[in-house]
């Protein structure tokens, strides 16, 4: 790949992860805060240092996430992404900024006063897809990511069980928070923030599946020259030729066999429908796909 082409795709990459951050923040900011409402990861927790003493989530967030680099620099190494310092740094400055940016009585409308469960929903969704967008470039939202990655390294635990478990308790601890409320308003508390953790860890299944997701192709046509061509000039995709015989016709053809990603249909589509409009085909999802272009072992 070109320098050109690298730079391009840098850009390109770090253009959506700060998209998905500004989504992630905006969803505390504006949804999940003013209900004092709390979810997972450090953000959840400075979020229960703010309600708790007033002092503002991004220090705390700050505070914490640098901590945990400095940790994961010296136990992991190195090679511990620059995308992952990018995140902490540009989401401690949003957390200062959209505060102030974005109007009290905004806020208030789309948020306070459609009451706490739905902002719960809202906020959830929000939070996931922030940190889908921000996880399919390859960012990292920090935080517990790297409390999960340590001890994966030293125990035969998933990553995934270690940050739900992280975010259950910080949760219940939102129970201790508020002491002038009844015991009912708590528990409600607790409730809400399950509800959020629950929608955030579905909502970045949906676009990392959705991302990842493969079709396999197997196309039947007296052009299979031509469309294989094509598919690897034009896709950069690599074609499996497969000697065939049709039963019927007892007459020797070659099947087209090719793996490519969901979002890369249309153009196999369009190709096919160009170079051969009585070509037969069929397309089946697949599991998973391993290896150069897909999903790295």
């Amino acid at each position: 790949m070109g320098k050109g082409k690298k730079i391009i795709r840098a850009v390109k990459s770090y253009t959506f992860i700060t998209f998905g951050l500004a989504i992630y923040v905006i969803a505390w900011v504006v949804f999940l805060m003013p209900n004092r409402l709390v979810g997972g990861g450090v953000s959840g927790i400075g979020a229960l240092v703010e309600y708790a003493t007033g002092f503002k989530v991004s220090y705390t967030y700050f505070i914490i996430n640098i901590g945990l680099l400095l940790l994961a620099l010296k136990i992991l190494g190195r090679n511990f992404g620059a995308k992952t310092v990018y995140a902490i740094f540009l989401t401690t400055f949003l957390f200062q900024l959209f505060p102030h940016i974005i109007p009290a009585d905004f806020i208030h409308e789309i948020s306070i006063e459609n009451g706490k469960l739905l902002s719960a929903m809202i906020g959830g969704v929000l939070v996931g897809s922030g940190i889908g967008i921000t996880f399919m470039q390859g960012g990292s939202s920090g935080g517990m990511d790297i409390v999960a990655l340590i001890i994966n390294k030293y125990k035969n635990i998933s990553p995934g069980k270690i940050m739900l478990s992280i975010d259950m308790v910080i949760i219940a601890c939102s129970f201790f928070v508020s002491p002038e409320v009844t015991i009912g308003q708590k528990l409600a508390a607790v409730l809400y923030g399950y509800i959020v953790v629950g929608l955030t860890g579905y909502t970045v299944d949906m676009w990392m599946s959705g991302a990842r997701q493969s079709l396999q192709f197997f196309i039947f046509s007296r052009k299979h020259e031509e469309i294989a061509a094509r598919i690897t000039k034009e896709m950069n995709r690599g074609v499996t030729v497969i000697p065939a015989e049709g039963w019927h016709t007892k007459s020797a053809q070659k099947v087209l066999m090719v793996i490519a990603r969901k979002t890369e249909s249309g153009i196999i589509f369009n190709i096919i429908k160009e170079e051969d409009r009585d070509a037969f085909l069929s397309v089946g999802s697949v599991m998973g796909v391993y290896g150069k272009g897909f999903t790295s072992l």
